[in-house]
């Protein structure tokens, strides 16, 4: 077995999240192991956020991201509040710098112990979502489930957060639609190059909407962090709301803010459950006895 690498196992709004130092390695976290420890109920996740030194000037970590399939992700709201919780009682500093495939963000976490994260610019060309076809008005492209006459699920709004995402828009409980039966075959259909992330979205007040969502590598998920911001861009580019929304997920809700500089912040909790050690080669791992450093 490899040398042993820190874990913690945590969550933002029951999305559940492995936060893994990988500082001071050369290694990576590779997909089998990720399979593995998704396979184990004690370490089931949806994400894994592995912690590498910083690559880029003026950041202090690279972080990659491992969706429970084993393939990679590029951007994880809730995994960077609970990167940033984490980081920051090792460090007491409260603000960080981080790089992703999807670019450069920063995080803080406030004195309540909310997190925010700023997510970045949302990507609405149909060659940044990316899809496959030209559609010059992502705010609805076609798209449908069921019957072409009584479609259960029609019309979506399409956008990247450094992911793709699908909204529809539903006007009555998210929580009747069978999302675990049409996620997967939406997740791969053609019109998505890249899967993408499927939300059912329900607005209840100019300031607020309930969404579930339909993870890219990872299924239903009680919080996905992008998707809420996805949906929030969405709903405030459609006419459906205005620029600050409370978006409920499963797990509660977060507040999303769509910055007049065009820059997403996200702001919610995230919890810590555990810690451990593993082998990022083959996702072996143990756990650390309380009370020992």
């Amino acid at each position: 077995m490899a040398e042993l690498a820190q874990f913690a196992k945590m969550n933002g709004l029951g999305n559940e999240i492995i936060v893994a130092d990988m500082r001071g390695r050369a290694d990576r976290v590779l997909p089998g192991a990720a399979v593995a420890l998704a396979a184990d109920p004690a370490t089931r996740f949806d994400q894994i956020m592995a912690v590498h030194d910083p690559r880029a000037l003026g950041t202090d970590y690279y972080v990659e991201i491992i969706n429970s399939d084993g393939s990679m992700a590029q951007a994880c709201g809730n995994g960077m509040r609970c990167v940033v919780q984490a980081l920051s009682a090792e460090t007491e500093r409260s603000r960080f710098i981080f790089e992703t495939v999807a670019g450069v963000l920063d995080a803080e976490e406030h004195t309540d112990g909310l997190i925010s994260v700023d997510m970045g610019r949302p990507r609405f060309g149909w060659q940044e979502i990316p899809l496959a076809e030209e559609f010059r008005d992502t705010r609805m492209i076609e798209l449908q489930v069921g019957p072409i006459d009584a479609p259960v699920l029609h019309s979506p709004s399409v956008v990247s957060m450094g992911n793709p995402h699908a909204v529809f828009w539903v006007d009555g409980n998210v929580n009747t639609y069978d999302l675990e039966r049409f996620g997967p075959l939406l997740e791969h259909h053609p019109i998505f190059p890249e899967r993408a992330n499927i939300t059912i979205a329900h607005v209840t007040a100019r300031d607020a909407m309930t969404i579930r969502t339909w993870e890219r590598g990872a299924g239903l998920t009680r919080a996905c962090g992008s998707a809420a911001c996805a949906a929030a861009v969405s709903a405030a580019r459609t006419g459906r709301t205005g620029r600050q929304v409370t978006v409920t997920v499963p797990g509660g809700p977060l507040d999303i803010l769509w910055r007049e500089d065009d820059h997403v912040v996200m702001t919610g909790p995230a919890e810590w459950e555990f810690s451990g050690r593993f082998d990022p080669a083959t996702g072996e791992w143990e756990r650390e006895k309380e009370g020992v450093a």
